[in-house]
């Protein structure tokens, strides 16, 4: 067996976590493996992923870390809304679809909106709050988005300005899920930083567990006035690392030379190639290719052949001949992989 490969023998386009850790990072907690610090986040690698975050965004801001995106979508939800509030989000956005329904555990109902690209605008929004209008009926008070969306779009900075300046306007609160936020701001559709993000929404995160390391997502507040008490809230919600140090050393590695951007790009050129070479074969796409997610529709005798040899998500019947299978490149991919893909089409 490919030694590169996992034990399943086949290829995997099924997700962007399919792999280990980048060697840097793995390389990183062996060298500090006998350094004993502070526990709970408090240590100083965490400190110093912090201060590199920070110098991306260029102003203050509170930063805290945890181990994964749904634990950070729903530790941020609870802890900002009030029981009676709700939050809004794309029909097929993370906290409406694939959280087990999370956000509802805690006791806050999720507002969809019916969307084809998984993103959503001021209007769309405008008809949520125009269907929600007294104290007979949940508050909608934040408004969630993905980026990159679960279909793979990405939103641009006109695109996120506007959405925050609406959300200003009617005091609700932007909170922007980035769990492939790397993807997405290298992305060719996308012109926005990571400064950008730090002024064009309250809070946010940057996802590290879809994008080289381990574990580990860094939550922003920008709007410092929405984390009093933050820490309570993740402890009380099973959050809070004793070991903290093992995200923050991620972080501290991925930050330190721009590692971060360098692996979002090369998952979305591994995505490019892949479209490219689809498209030259005559093939259609579910949504336009835009990071490392792509969504194109096979006929179903050729889905079967493909699932000899490589792993995906059948996404959905586009009619009875034809389906949409979702393909998604990592940090880890590699032009060998994607050319045995196109190979067999």
């Amino acid at each position: 067996m490919n030694k590169k490969r996992s034990i399943l023998e086949k290829y995997s386009f099924k997700n962007d976590y399919s792999e280990g850790a980048h060697p840097a990072i793995l390389q990183k907690l062996i060298e500090t493996n006998l350094i004993q610090t502070k526990g709970y986040g408090e240590d100083e690698f965490c400190n110093e992923a912090r201060e590199l975050i920070q110098k991306h965004l260029k102003k203050e801001a509170d930063i805290h870390f945890v181990s994964g995106g749904t634990q950070a979508n729903l530790i941020v939800i609870s802890a900002i809304l009030k029981p009676f509030e709700s939050v809004i989000a794309a029909e097929s956005g993370h906290i409406a679809v694939h959280e087990t329904g999370a956000i509802e555990a805690t006791g806050h109902k999720v507002n969809t909106i019916a969307t084809d690209d998984g993103k959503i605008s001021p209007t769309q929004i405008t008809k949520v709050l125009q269907t929600h209008t007294d104290e007979h009926m949940v508050k909608p008070k934040m408004v969630y988005i993905s980026n990159s969306t679960e279909v793979g779009s990405v939103y641009t900075k006109k695109e996120l300005q506007e959405i925050y300046t609406f959300c200003q306007e009617n005091k609700l609160i932007l909170f922007v899920d980035g769990a492939r936020l790397g993807s997405a701001l290298t992305s060719s559709k996308c012109d926005l930083t990571l400064e950008d993000m730090a002024n064009l929404c309250d809070v946010f995160y940057i996802g590290g567990t879809k994008n080289g390391a381990l574990i580990g997502e860094a939550i922003v507040f920008n709007n410092l006035s929405l984390s009093d008490n933050f820490r309570f809230h993740i402890k009380q919600k099973g959050g809070m690392l004793a070991k903290g140090r093992l995200i923050g050393i991620q972080f501290s590695e991925l930050f330190r030379n721009d590692l971060f951007f360098e692996l979002g790009r090369n998952a979305n050129n591994m995505a490019k190639l892949l479209a490219e070479n689809i498209t030259n074969k005559g093939y259609q796409f579910l949504t336009e290719p835009s990071s490392n997610q792509i969504f194109p529709v096979f006929p179903n005798e050729i889905i079967e052949k493909l699932q000899q040899h490589f792993e995906f998500y059948i996404w959905q019947k586009t009619d009875e001949k034809n389906s949409a299978i979702r393909l998604v490149s990592s940090w880890a991919t590699t032009k060998e992989s994607v050319t045995n893909f196109i190979n067999q089409l």
